[in-house]
């Protein structure tokens, strides 16, 4: 029975929390996303777009859904209907006892990317809950053609996700032999 059990949750396609949609087709902010795996914080990290240098870098936090997790750690791969959050907070230097280095402060952006192979022509899809410098409960999936589609595609270490900068799921996609053929660690 617990093997069965096992199988169901890590068969292709089942991740617990599947992504919900609005009849419209707009994706629904999960609430509970800071239960879910986190899997890394960057600093002030850039994909090209020249950021100002306040000497306040954001900070990025990334989760995923844990039964997608758990999936990626078994197969080297993303099921389908896997969901990850980004969320974009800025930093502070000085408060309370801090004197040096930087913490987390307020939300700034809250994205998402989402699998549905049905769904999505490019099976990948990415959103702003925060466009318009306002958190919303739903948005729009970007057209397929978009920067972050276009990024994601041409860089992405796992098929469209950005795993070089997960450590500890890079090993995982380096056993299981999951890279992306095209994938460079020293672009």
């Amino acid at each position: 029975m617990k093997y069965a059990l096992a199988m169901l949750l890590l068969a292709p396609g089942f991740t617990g929390n599947d992504p919900r949609f609005t009849p419209e087709g707009a994706v629904i902010r999960p609430t509970d996303y800071r239960e879910w795996i986190f899997l890394t914080s960057g600093l002030g990290m850039s994909y090209g777009m020249r950021m100002p240098d306040t000497g306040h870098p954001d900070f990025d936090n990334v989760f995923v859904e844990p039964a997608a997790y758990k999936a990626f750690v078994a197969t080297g791969k993303w099921p389908d209907k896997t969901m990850f959050i980004l969320e974009v907070r800025s930093s502070l230097s000085h408060g309370s006892i801090n004197k040096a280095g930087h913490f987390q402060s307020d939300i700034l952006a809250i994205e998402a990317e989402v699998k549905d192979e049905t769904r999505f022509k490019e099976k990948w899809a990415y959103v702003d809950f925060s466009h318009g410098g306002t958190l919303h409960d739903t948005a729009k999936p970007f057209d397929g053609d978009s920067a972050c589609n276009v990024c994601h595609s041409k860089n992405a270490a796992v098929e469209n996700t950005f795993v070089q900068f997960y450590p500890t799921l890079l090993e995982v996609a380096k056993v299981k032999h999951t890279l992306n053929a095209g994938y460079n660690a020293n672009q």
